[in-house]
């Protein structure tokens, strides 16, 4: 038998009497799939303990992740295996904990409060495939690592050392806030997945027959960057937010790596050492998007291809062809040069701050600066 134990949130307010009305469709439902378990209501969230068959209780809990009714859903726990029900008296018992003030019952509900507050804040800090494979009740030390075809997202601040050096920490940390947010919206947006963040920079990944999409994500992410310089005050750091994004595609080692104290799910293989340099030619080649041949050969037709310098990466003895597109967004109004010249001055005109606490902070943001 299995057992799954899960926590969510009301996706919209529900009654006393809606939630009494799911305790009794449930048992009359489990009671002829064998299913026992218990459910919890309090405030606007959801504690619930499912066991019977595997396949029943695998197949509840995709119906559960579809009903309307739940919002962030995550599966706190998956035993497989079990031999001995802990409800077996239950179909399903549902216990409102709400206006309920006996003594035992306050702990449990400070108890489903904080594993609430708790899930929320690890969402921010956990790769959505770690998240997923949990709500679907797998637990994520048991994938397999595996190859897969992926394409490489990097987007890199242009002259971010110059920014460090002459802005507060404060604003440091907003323009990186506000940079990472933008990555994160618009390449989730086109399916795909943000792996970390280095420094200032944002390495992302599409699937391998993602081209269109990871194009399109890069263009989105320059575009909502001009609008923010543009609509940014004068005196506003964000009005020097430049970026350079290059893409390339290959073969990754994808799974969980690290020690037996802290792993990261994440990719590596060439591609991503490829992906980085291509990021770090948008300087040379005045654009701020380039990608490689491979990225090229998987876009559609309605591209307006442009064939840039080729380049030797390193440690790789094949040339890799550079390409970008015809676009005002990734052509850079001038060289790279001058451009980083603009984005000096625009931060004399910010004017001059008090810059020891930033000095104490800059080493760790130049050790990722192109």
């Amino acid at each position: 038998m299995k057992r799954i134990t899960y926590i969510s949130n009301f996706s919209r307010s529900l009654t006393r009497k809606e939630i009494k009305n799911i305790g009794i469709v449930s048992q009359t439902n489990n009671a002829r799939e064998r299913i026992t378990g218990i459910l919890l209501s309090c405030s606007d969230m959801f504690f619930q303990i499912l066991e019977g068959d595997d396949d029943q209780v695998d197949l509840l809990y995709e119906k559960i992740l579809k009903d309307d009714r739940h919002n962030q859903i995550v599966c706190l726990a998956s035993e497989l295996n079990i031999t001995e029900r802990s409800f077996a008296e239950w179909s399903m018992k549902v216990i409102i904990l709400d206006k309920n003030n006996d003594i035992l019952v306050k702990p449990i509900k400070v108890l489903l409060q904080t594993l609430r507050e708790s899930k929320m804040a690890l969402a921010n800090y956990t790769h959505s495939g770690i998240l997923q494979a949990i709500e679907n009740g797998v637990n994520p030390l048991t994938l397999t690592p595996r190859y897969t075809e992926k394409i490489i997202l990097f987007a890199d601040i242009m002259s971010f050392t110059s920014i460090t050096e002459k802005l507060q920490v404060t604003e440091v940390v907003e323009l990186l806030n506000q940079f990472f947010t933008i990555c994160t919206s618009e390449i989730s947006a086109k399916g795909g997945e943000v792996t970390k963040f280095i420094g200032d920079c944002v390495m992302a990944y599409f699937d391998g027959d993602r081209a269109n999409e990871a194009l399109q994500a890069s263009l989105d992410i320059l575009s909502k960057l001009e609008v923010l310089r543009d609509r940014s005050p004068v005196n506003s750091p964000l009005r020097v937010l430049y970026v350079g994004i290059g893409l390339s595609k290959g073969t990754v080692l994808e799974g969980n790596i690290g020690s037996q104290i802290k792993k990261e799910y994440t990719i590596i293989g060439d591609a991503v050492n490829v992906a980085a340099k291509i990021e770090s030619l948008t300087r040379k080649l005045n654009r701020f998007l380039v990608f490689s041949a491979a990225v090229k050969d998987g876009l559609s037709d309605h591209w307006k291809l442009l064939k840039m310098d080729d380049f030797y990466a390193e440690g790789r003895e094949a040339i890799v062809e550079v390409y970008s597109i015809d676009d005002s967004l990734v052509s850079q109004k001038s060289d790279f040069h001058s451009l980083k010249q603009e984005i000096k001055d625009q931060l004399e005109l910010i004017g001059n701050k008090t810059l020891e606490p930033c000095k104490q902070s800059k080493t760790l943001f130049i050790l990722y600066d192109q």
